[in-house]
């Protein structure tokens, strides 16, 4: 995800012409990725000089570019999960999944310095278990310093089956009333795990819609990349849907179209009900889902399923938190369709995951516990990790902040 990779371009412009390492998958998905947000940073950008020329202002300099992008891409280098690899003398690396969107990793870095070894982990983002496609996280043995994500630290999520239940009646209720289904959700991980579930349900005999439409280039170029990275991905749960290589839902789920260009984008709000229409941005603050909304959302027959976390300050947030009415493309919308929250799908580790990912991890050392700190979460929910790993897992750990130095 973009929170994990999007400065590479600007670590580039500024210079840096090292390699970049990264597990498999990443390396494919990079140029996808960059290159979609440098787009959209750059339309950005013009419009926004647009209106500084207008007011006599000059133009504001673009703080990276193409060729930077490509730069990212051709540095690229591969590390198989749990190969150890030398980055230089004394220091070695070894990537391991962390289950959270395919080419997700835990990095691990030993360090051996005057003949003393100190094992570093960095979780990066850990996957729910509970999700679909991605294999569980990989639990690691030792460490002295662990830098954990809290991002669900103060919560776990629904029930998985529940959660799918939940998605089954918002589709009834929407065939009922004749109305579409608008999803807005993010090209990497969610989009491939929603169609799975439809796909699911296809099966089933319990989708009713006859009509599904993945409305985003970038979304469509990813799950074309999900079927040509089987290997990556949980064998058990691919055995619950008829997949073929290559693709993984193209012959699976028959109602499912790709519509890439902005004229078949276009034409699907003709369409007065009976669809369901996925497209980014996940949060609705752009992307293609915005003209759907435009069309739908003043209809009382619509129902609109958010499947992931939505930013203070986003169009989604406005939605969820109950607004009537909303603003876009310059004009007011009323509010009238129904809209939804499934929290089951999410991708990151719930509370009680953290709990036991973080429970496995002893210190390679003879005496002592590994060194906790908490990172990439809100300050509540790294509050009440830190709280839960005192009382049940006996870890005593640290929020650090900005410029603090660990030893370790």
């Amino acid at each position: 995800h973009l929170d994990h990779s999007g400065l590479l371009p600007l670590l580039f412009h500024r210079g840096f012409r090292g390699p970049v390492f990264c597990a498999k998958p990443t390396e494919d998905l990079i140029g996808i990725m960059l290159e979609d947000a440098a787009g959209i940073y750059f339309r950005d950008l013009d419009w926004e000089n647009k209106r500084k020329r207008r007011a006599g202002h000059h133009d504001l300099e673009a703080q990276y570019s193409l060729d930077d992008v490509q730069a990212v891409v051709a540095a690229c280098t591969a590390v198989p999960y749990e190969h150890s690899h030398e980055l230089f003398e004394g220091v070695r690396v070894r990537f391991k999944d962390a289950g959270h969107i395919i080419g997700s990793a835990i990095v691990e870095l030993t360090i051996t310095d005057q003949g003393q070894e100190k094992v570093l982990v960095f979780s990066g983002d850990l996957g729910n278990p509970d999700t679909v496609l991605m294999r569980d996280p990989t639990d690691v043995k030792r460490a002295d310093l662990v830098l954990m994500e809290g991002t669900y630290g103060n919560r776990n999520h629904k029930n998985a089956s529940d959660t799918l239940e939940e998605f089954a009646a918002i589709l009834a209720e929407a065939k009922r009333r004749n109305g579409n289904v608008l999803i807005p959700a993010f090209a990497l991980g969610r989009t491939q795990e929603i169609l799975f579930h439809l796909t699911e349900l296809y099966r089933q005999g319990r989708l009713p819609q006859q009509r599904i439409f993945l409305d985003s280039p970038m979304a469509i170029d990813i799950t074309r990349l999900y079927g040509q990275s089987l290997e990556c991905l949980d064998a058990k749960d691919l055995e619950r849907i008829n997949y073929v290589v290559g693709q993984l839902f193209e012959d699976t789920l028959p109602m499912l179209q790709y519509s890439k260009s902005t004229e078949d984008s276009m034409a699907i709000n003709r369409i007065e009900g009976g669809a369901i229409i996925i497209a980014g941005s996940g949060m609705c603050n752009g992307g293609r889902i915005r003209h759907h909304l435009k069309h739908n959302l003043w209809k009382a027959s619509t129902q609109i399923v958010f499947v992931g976390y939505q930013a203070q300050g986003t169009l989604g947030r406005l939605l969820v938190d109950g607004a009537e009415q909303i603003r876009m493309f310059g004009t007011e919308f009323a509010v009238k369709a129904s809209i939804h929250t499934l929290g089951g799908f999410s991708a990151h580790a719930g509370q009680s995951d953290l709990l036991a990912w973080a429970g496995a991890i002893e210190s390679p050392q003879s005496q002592g516990a590994p060194q906790f700190c908490l990172v990439h979460g809100d300050p509540d929910a790294l509050e009440a990790l830190k709280l839960a790993l005192a009382q049940r897992q006996g870890i005593e750990a640290c929020i650090p902040v900005a410029g603090q130095k660990i030893n370790f």
